[in-house]
């Protein structure tokens, strides 16, 4: 995978994606496994602001921003990073609907040693699918409202507005220690159809959709990338 194409993916995380210290102010405490309820905990979208720390095999690590709000009935997702030879950034506008989310808007873009380009997605663009930021919020609720068993698959479009597909498939329960804290998470693995040799291991916060807390990259065998929350601030 290429400089330019690695970055933007885990902009979706992205990875698209350590360890223990005292839990981030405000962060929900999160009962373990044993004591939760074994039916799907359906779970709200809550604003927040988190940082990621993002290591790629070869490169200078970075960090990653994200933000969730709300404005009205819509909701807000925008990441962005920067490192001295890259930068990248996202921002999708969304519905939250029983069925699933509705994009609205979309907007990115990048720059890598000097080259890059801008991209936006409008509504009629979006109509028969959400963009990649919106796929990442989804991809987490169902992980987490247990929506869908065995090996699931979400179809989303690119930057470009291209069609692209994800299987998933939920792992279960984990307890991870990072830098912001000890939480329980969902692991998910993600798989791109027709490339075996490569995954993504997603960690998604029980409680708060579109939440990373960590994700890895892996390929033919190995650790690529890791991405691991170090910030993490709830909006009232």
């Amino acid at each position: 995978m290429t400089p330019r194409r690695l970055l933007l993916p885990l902009l979706l995380c992205l990875l698209l994606v350590a360890m223990p210290q005292a839990p981030a102010a405000g962060a929900p405490l999160v009962p373990p496994p044993s004591e939760r309820a074994t039916a799907p905990v359906q779970a709200n979208p809550q604003p927040f602001a988190a940082r990621y720390r993002l290591e790629v095999s070869g490169w200078p690590s970075t960090s990653i921003d994200h933000r969730l709000f709300q404005d009205g009935a819509s909701w807000f997702s925008e990441m962005r990073a920067a490192i001295a030879v890259a930068r990248g950034e996202e921002r999708s506008r969304f519905l939250v609907e029983e069925k699933g989310v509705r994009s609205l808007q979309y907007t990115s873009g990048y720059s890598l040693l000097g080259f890059g380009g801008d991209y936006r997605l409008a509504p009629d663009d979006l109509a028969s699918l959400p963009d990649r930021q919106a796929a990442l919020f989804e991809l987490s609720r169902r992980a987490v409202n247990g929506s869908c068993s065995g090996e699931c698959e979400l179809r989303y479009q690119d930057h470009r507005g291209r069609e692209e597909q994800m299987n998933y498939r939920v792992v279960g329960a984990e307890t991870l220690s990072l830098p912001s804290g000890r939480f329980e998470a969902v692991a998910v693995k993600v798989n791109e159809p027709g490339k075996p040799e490569r995954h993504l291991l997603f960690h998604f916060h029980p409680e708060l959709p579109g939440l990373l807390l960590a994700a890895e990259f892996h390929r033919d065998g190995e650790r690529r990338s890791r991405l691991s929350l170090t910030h993490l601030t709830l909006d009232d």
